[in-house]
């Protein structure tokens, strides 16, 4: 293992990951906004300001929650959540749209975009545009329209245009496609708010840093309860966000081990999963270099997964770099784990977990038993599972 470096450099490279691979019509605003985020985070009243609606209309910090009934019955490791799905929207996701929103008023553009897969995003990109006064436009893919219809319909009662997307298998990756169509059409007036820590510089990076505070906040939470760092931290991977934003304030502790658990599907064999790192390679999509699912001739692979969140072909470039490094192992979780882990967390600890989280929790299932009663592990719980409800009844009632 290899200590990683904590930023990408100026070209927004982690490693031979990361990049700004789009079209040239593109270059421009990207470097717009990376110049614009430097100077943000350097700003006190930018930051103060982020701060004031994390803590006031986001609800942050959010608990760090010791699940006794979940630690006792799989008799091994002690396992602290890190309750993401108490926020505002249900998930993570608001901490991201939040500082992007601020830097889109900096920039002056009014007119809001973005894509989403299980709808968590979209939800918390409609819901900062509403409190600003923003055009809002989410691009979604049809399926996911479908599977996710409690989301579709609370981003439209936020104000926001929903536009399905019905090429290729009309998920998260054609979702992103569209958005960026519509980001080239209407550079000049738009900011797009990607949703995760993957795409073209600067978004892996500023999205990592918008999602810090999660790390930040488990890190103090841990050292008050227990006054020792913990052992493991868990968390799902789809694009990582939620993932980077955990482990990134740990990644200099060195005694803390991570694992990122991605969608496992119906078995790697089957060839039905969104498991990067299982069977992927390098390439270029949407934006960034980076490990991906695709064929020998270089195209994008078909993907699949329970959840809709998780099912992407790529995974962001500073996951491939912590993977390169040894700093982060990751593994995954098929469906029909995850939907055990869903209902295992909703019936032993009155929890109700979202599709992604519920992969983290899978892992855990496997892993608390064979670590010590002494052992601590953190597990980010990224969203909570009322938009999967009706999915999961259809699988496990």
């Amino acid at each position: 293992m290899r200590q990683p470096e904590l930023v990408p450099d100026a070209r927004g490279h982690f490693g031979p990951y990361g990049g700004m691979f789009v079209p040239e019509t593109l270059m421009s605003a990207l470097h717009d906004l990376a110049a614009e985020y430097e100077r943000a985070k350097h700003d006190s009243e930018f930051q103060e300001e982020l701060a004031g609606l994390l803590r006031d209309f986001a609800g942050r910090p959010t608990p760090l929650y010791l699940a006794v009934r979940l630690t006792n019955h799989l008799a091994g490791a002690k396992i602290y959540l890190k309750r993401e799905d108490l926020l505002h929207t249900g998930a993570h996701k608001i901490n991201n749209a939040l500082g992007q929103i601020l830097l889109a008023r900096r920039m002056g553009k009014h007119r809001i975009i973005a894509e989403t897969g299980a709808g968590q995003h979209g939800v918390a990109t409609a819901t900062v545009a509403a409190r600003f006064g923003c055009e809002c436009v989410i691009y979604m893919g049809a399926t996911d329209m479908e599977r996710q219809a409690l989301n579709v319909a609370r981003m439209r009662f936020l104000g926001a245009k929903v536009i399905p997307v019905t090429a290729g298998q009309a998920t998260l990756k054609e979702a992103i496609n569209e958005a960026m169509r519509d980001w080239v059409t209407h550079v000049r007036t738009t900011h797009y708010i990607l949703g995760s820590a993957l795409g073209s510089h600067p978004y892996p990076m500023m999205v990592r840093d918008f999602h810090r505070v999660i790390g930040v906040e488990a890190r103090r939470q841990i050292l008050e309860r227990e006054e020792r760092l913990p052992d493991l931290l868990v968390a799902c991977v789809g694009g990582g966000s939620n993932a980077i934003g955990l482990f990134h304030p740990f990644l200099d502790d060195l005694s803390v081990r991570m694992i990122g658990v991605e969608a496992g599907g119906e078995g790697i064999s089957s060839g039905r999963h969104a498991a990067r790192f299982q069977g992927g390679r390098l390439g270029v999509l949407q934006g960034t270099k980076t490990f991906l699912l695709a064929n020998e001739d270089g195209q994008i692979e078909l993907t699949h997964s329970v959840s809709a969140g998780l099912d992407y072909a790529a995974i962001g470039p500073e996951h491939s770099y912590l993977r390169d490094c040894g700093r982060v192992t990751y593994d995954y979780a098929t469906d029909d784990e995850a939907l055990a882990a869903f209902r295992l967390l909703a019936e032993i600890e009155g929890i109700i977990p979202a599709l992604e989280t519920a992969h983290a929790i899978a892992h855990v299932t496997k892993i608390a038993p064979k670590m010590s009663r002494e052992e601590m592990i953190i597990v980010s719980c990224s969203g909570r599972g009322d938009k999967d409800v009706a999915q999961a009844a259809q699988r496990l009632l």
